[in-house]
């Protein structure tokens, strides 16, 4: 959570600076209206450097909204002075009163319960006709995003073809299908219109320009200076420099049949116009022109809906696509292909580390375990311990998608709204969890199986009673000392549990494991023993 959005919608590509300017001030204004929003920059176009290569039809507007309560600078909620009596805020001069034993001031109206309803005000406010929408984003993660990928979105579809109106076609056509599919937000499916800018066209006649004995790069010069002005001089005034160009005025150029009457001077002194040299016309091309891999390519941006992963939407996608190609449904053009690009590469990525990473993990701590007790059976024992606090995480991780979990109040807060509880998806947040849970999960079988070798070496039972007995005295000395360790880890964690802010939204998934594998493992109190307490009246059963 950044704490603000970047809404970057496109206008068609015909759009001219000044229809592109109108629509970002009536959007800027109406953005603005919302209660929630703190503030809002918008720009069109491109910054003066080759990094940036947006054309005018984008917009970017940074908004910024308010938290949901007025915080100090170190992010702790203020109390302001509460009127119980009439249920208001106490106001002097119209300010809050800053009030110790107060209570915290609500920015948001009752309605809006997350950053993602913001979202939703913000884009049904933005809605102009002659303007898409756009996916969500957030100005630091759009950027790495952009970096990674090339596309303005955190999922889409990259469409390569030989020529741009294949291309186009081909993403017009993957934008409809996209639409139908349940997992997708149909508004924020947009395919670039590549085609469709208006360029002014001149074709000079060569066999006109023949007949009054002109050369091309002479008429050229005369289009040149008549409509782009060519740098004479350079003025100085005191520390600035100016350059002096010289051109057509504007009302001698702005339309075609003014620029036909561009006078262009030929060897023996005759004026000749340019409608009698070229042929002047409009005509649509392509905004911007990309490329990857040496084919021209388009981009087929789509987000998700809200409960889904991304990985689970773009897989999603992949066999709607493909459904609709084996049905004869979806043809693309002769030459054209398309893959799913995005963020959601990361986490395939990731997924292929950690499946190296998870069994690696789970054999190091094997081995630790091992060279501890120096027995297979031993180790064997704790080790499975790890899996009984693993079916813990995962049991936690499903009670936060249930919504009775901590479905009450108790003091006029609501449980689910304090800790937090929501679907969780099964994100790299959780597996990093899961690896923090296994080095801290077998704690207290280590403490309870070593006490217990101790014993048994000390007391050697010869008898099933004397085995129960040893086991028993071994479970009582080493309880408490297993569950204060369990305690402190599951105490530790309420904090992050109900923290907000910056950083929950990462660290709420990431302690989710470790507090349910923690809180659970309160079984291995009783499970270390009698897996222990059965192995050592195996043992006797076979030398007896």
């Amino acid at each position: 959570d950044e704490g603000s959005f970047l809404y970057m919608p496109t206008t068609m590509p015909h759009a001219s600076i000044g229809e592109a300017l109108d629509i970002i001030q009536k959007q800027d204004t109406a953005i603005r209206a919302i209660p929630e929003v703190d503030s809002v920059v918008g720009k069109i176009g491109r910054a003066d450097t080759a990094l940036d290569p947006a054309p005018v039809n984008m917009i970017e507007t940074i908004i910024t909204y308010k938290p949901e309560y007025i915080c100090d600078k170190n992010g702790r909620r203020i109390l302001f002075r509460y009127d119980k009596k009439y249920q208001t805020f106490v106001r002097e001069n119209g300010d809050l009163i800053p009030d110790p034993h107060g209570r915290p001031y609500r920015q948001w109206r009752d309605h809006i319960k997350s950053p993602d309803d913001i979202w939703k005000e913000i884009v049904a406010a933005a809605r102009i006709p002659g303007a898409t929408t756009a996916p969500k984003l957030q100005p630091i993660a759009a950027r790495i995003v952009m970096l990674q990928s090339g596309m303005r979105a955190p999922m889409g579809v990259k469409v390569k073809g030989p020529d741009l109106d294949s291309v186009e076609r081909a993403g017009i056509e993957i934008e409809r299908f996209l639409k139908e599919v349940p997992e997708v937000e149909p508004s924020a499916v947009i395919a670039d219109r590549i085609i469709g800018k208006p360029y002014l066209e001149i074709e000079i006649d060569r066999e006109a320009i023949a007949r009054y004995g002109l050369q091309i790069e002479h008429v050229q010069d005369v289009i040149e200076v008549a409509l782009g002005g060519v740098s004479l001089t350079t003025t100085v005034e005191g520390r600035k420099r100016l350059p002096v160009r010289v051109r057509y005025y504007r009302e001698l150029r702005d339309q075609i049949d003014m620029l036909g009457r561009v006078l262009v001077p030929s060897r023996d002194g005759a004026q000749i116009p340019l409608a009698q040299l070229a042929e002047i016309r409009y005509v649509r091309g392509p905004e911007a022109v990309k490329s990857e891999d040496a084919f021209l390519i388009g981009h087929v941006l789509f987000d998700k809906k809200p409960g889904f992963a991304e990985v689970d939407v773009v897989e999603a996608c992949q066999r709607y696509l493909d459904s609709k190609k084996a049905a004869g449904e979806l043809n693309l053009p002769p030459g054209v292909t398309y893959r799913f690009a995005g963020s959601y590469e990361n986490q395939i990525h990731a997924q292929k580390t950690l499946a190296v990473i998870l069994p690696l993990t789970l054999f190091i701590i094997f081995m630790i375990i091992y060279f501890q007790f120096r027995s297979v059976i031993t180790t064997s024992l704790v080790f499975c311990t790890i899996f009984v606090c693993w079916s813990g995480g995962l049991l936690f991780i499903w009670l936060y998608g249930q919504p009775w979990f901590m479905n009450m109040t108790i003091l006029g807060v609501n449980l689910r709204n304090l800790f937090q509880v929501h679907p969780i998806n099964m994100s790299i947040a959780i597996w990093v969890g899961f690896l923090a849970l296994f080095g801290i999960a077998s704690d207290d079988a280590v403490v309870i199986c070593a006490y217990m070798n101790q014993r048994f070496d000390k007391v050697k039972p010869a008898t099933v009673e004397e085995v129960r007995e040893a086991t028993v005295y071994a479970g009582k000395r080493r309880i408490r000392a297993c569950l204060m360790t369990t305690a402190t880890t599951v105490l530790a964690l309420l904090p992050v549990l109900t923290s907000t802010g910056r950083g929950s939204d990462i660290m709420l998934p990431m302690s989710l494991p470790s507090f349910g594998g923690m809180a659970i493992e309160v079984i291995t109190l009783f499970l270390a023993p009698v897996l222990y307490c059965w192995a050592k009246e195996q043992g006797l059963n076979k030398t007896g």
